[in-house]
C-alpha cells in the first residue's frame, strides 16, 4: 500500500533524469572534516560550507562532516551558522579538518538597536525582495535528498543532482524549472515495508517552497494578517546582525492549517535570510486535509510533524536560496492492529554551484511536480557514484542503512 502525501509545506518526492550532463567538471581538489561546538563538542549540522570568492558550497550532515571539491585548488574554506561566529580556515588536501565554532554572545546594547515594530520590518523587507534578491534568471547546481524512516529503521533512500532555473524574484516561482542530471534510490523489499510514501515534486518542491519568491505560502498580506508577531532575541548569522520575528496563528478562523516559525531578516539590508515553519496540529482533520492525497480506506493517519526551513546567503550583492528542508513526521495504523507505526520522511537540497552562462531549461527536460523519483532513478550500487559532485555527506546513520538495503537485492 502506498499514502500519497502533498501541501503547501511540502509537495512530496520526486523524479530525476538518468542522464548526467557532458559538461560536469572533474572535481580533482577536495577537503573533508567535522564542525563541532567550541563549548559542547557536539557535531553542528546544517553549516554552510563555501570558498571565498568561489561558487561552490555544501553543508554539514547530522554528524557535523562535510566533503567539498572543485575543478581548482583553493586555500580557505568559509563556515557559517546561525548563533555562531563565522570561521574561515586554510586547508590542505588531505589533511582533515576539526573546525571549532565559537557561539555568540550578543550585548543588551545590541539588542536594543534591532527593536521596533515586527510587521513594519517584514513589510519593509517583502518590498526590497526584488532589489536584494535580483530580477535577472539564475541558474545553480544543487544536491537533493530523500529518505524515509520506518521508526528509526531507513526504507528508503534517494539522492539527485539537479540544475534549477530561477526567473528574478520579481516574478513568482511557477515559470521557475528543474531539470535532472544523475540520481540513484534504494528501497526496502521487506513485505513488512510494503507501506511507502510518495513524495511529488522533488528538487521542485524546494523551488515551490521559496517562501521569499513565492508569496502565497506567507508573505502577502491576506495571510500576515492570521499571524501574530513578536520580536525575538537578535542574533547574527554570517557575521550580519538579524531581527529575529517569532510569527504564531492569531486564532483567527481559517479553512488551512497554519504555522509557527521565525524569521531572521538582514538588520542592515533588510533581506530574509532563514525562515523557519512547523505546521500547527491542533487540528488534526485540518492538518490532514492539508496533506493526504490519497490513501487506503482502512489506514488511519494521524498527522505529527510538518516543518520547513530554508536558507538565503548573501555574497556581498545580491541574496539567493542556499539551502531547503522539510521535515514530515506521521502515524499510520490499521483499523484491525493494535499499535501504530511511525514514519520520518526529510528531503533536503544544498545549492552547490552558480552556474553561468543563465540558460532556460528546455520544457522537454523540465522535472515535473508529478514525478516519482523511485520510478525513475537507477539503484545504488557505484560507489564513487557521486565522485565529481558536492553533496551532503551521508551520515554513519545513513550509511548503514545503505549497506542493509543492498543487502536485501
Amino acid at each position: 500500500m502506498r499514502i500519497w502525501l502533498t501541501s503547501l509545506c511540502a509537495i512530496l518526492l520526486s523524479c530525476f533524469s538518468l542522464q548526467a550532463q557532458q559538461d560536469t567538471l572533474h572535481m580533482a581538489f577536495s577537503v573533508q572534516g567535522k564542525v563541532i561546538d567550541a563549548d559542547s563538542g557536539r557535531p553542528v549540522e546544517s553549516v554552510l560550507v563555501s570558498v571565498p570568492g568561489a561558487t561552490v558550497a555544501t553543508v554539514t550532515n547530522a554528524d557535523g562532516r562535510f566533503v567539498i571539491k572543485s575543478a581548482r585548488q583553493f586555500g580557505k574554506v568559509h563556515f557559517s551558522h546561525i548563533g555562531y561566529n563565522t570561521v574561515v580556515c586554510d586547508v590542505t588536501e588531505g589533511t582533515p579538518l576539526t573546525v571549532r565554532m565559537i557561539p555568540l554572545a550578543l550585548t543588551l546594547e545590541e539588542a536594543v538597536i534591532v527593536s521596533g515594530d515586527p510587521l513594519d520590518i517584514i513589510n519593509a523587507a517583502i518590498k526590497k525582495i526584488p532589489a536584494n534578491y535580483g530580477i535577472k534568471p539564475t541558474l545553480s547546481k544543487c544536491f537533493y535528498r530523500e529518505t524515509v524512516r520506518k521508526r528509526t529503521r531507513y526504507t528508503y533512500i534517494s539522492e539527485a543532482v539537479a540544475r534549477m532555473y530561477k526567473n528574478g524574484y520579481d516574478e513568482g516561482v511557477w515559470r521557475d524549472r528543474v531539470a535532472l542530471e544523475k540520481s540513484r534510490v534504494l528501497i526496502s523489499q521487506r513485505v513488512s515495508d510494503t507501506l511507502s510514501v510518495k513524495v511529488q515534486g522533488g528538487p521542485a518542491q524546494a523551488q515551490y517552497l521559496d517562501i521569499v519568491k513565492n508569496h502565497e505560502m506567507l508573505l502577502n498580506r491576506e495571510t500576515l494578517e492570521q499571524y501574530k508577531f513578536e520580536m525575538g532575541s537578535p542574533t547574527y548569522i554570517n557575521g550580519r546582525l538579524q531581527f529575529v520575528i517569532k510569527f504564531s496563528p492569531s486564532g483567527t478562523i481559517t479553512e488551512n492549517a497554519l504555522y509557527y516559525g521565525t524569521m531572521y531578516i538582514d538588520r542592515e539590508r533588510l533581506f530574509f535570510t532563514r525562515i523557519e515553519m512547523s505546521m500547527d496540529m491542533s487540528d488534526p482533520l485540518k492538518a490532514t486535509r492539508q496533506i493526504v492525497v490519497k490513501k487506503p480506506f482502512s489506514l488511519r493517519f494521524h498527522p505529527k510533524e510538518m516543518s520547513i526551513l530554508v536558507n538565503y546567503g548573501f555574497d556581498g550583492e545580491m541574496a539567493q536560496m542556499t539551502y531547503f528542508r522539510s521535515t514530515f513526521r506521521f502515524n499510520c495504523d490499521w483499523k484491525k492492529k493494535l499499535f501504530a507505526t511511525s514514519y520520518t520522511a526529510v528531503n533536503e537540497l544544498v545549492v552547490t554551484d552558480r552556474l553561468q552562462p543563465v540558460t532556460q531549461i528546455p520544457k522537454d527536460k523540465v522535472f515535473r511536480t508529478s514525478d516519482i523519483l523511485s520510478e525513475k532513478a537507477a539503484e545504488f550500487m557505484d560507489p564513487d557514484f557521486w565522485k565529481d559532485y558536492n553533496i551532503i555527506e551521508p551520515t554513519e546513520s545513513l550509511e548503514h542503512a545503505v549497506s542493509r538495503l543492498r543487502k536485501q537485492k
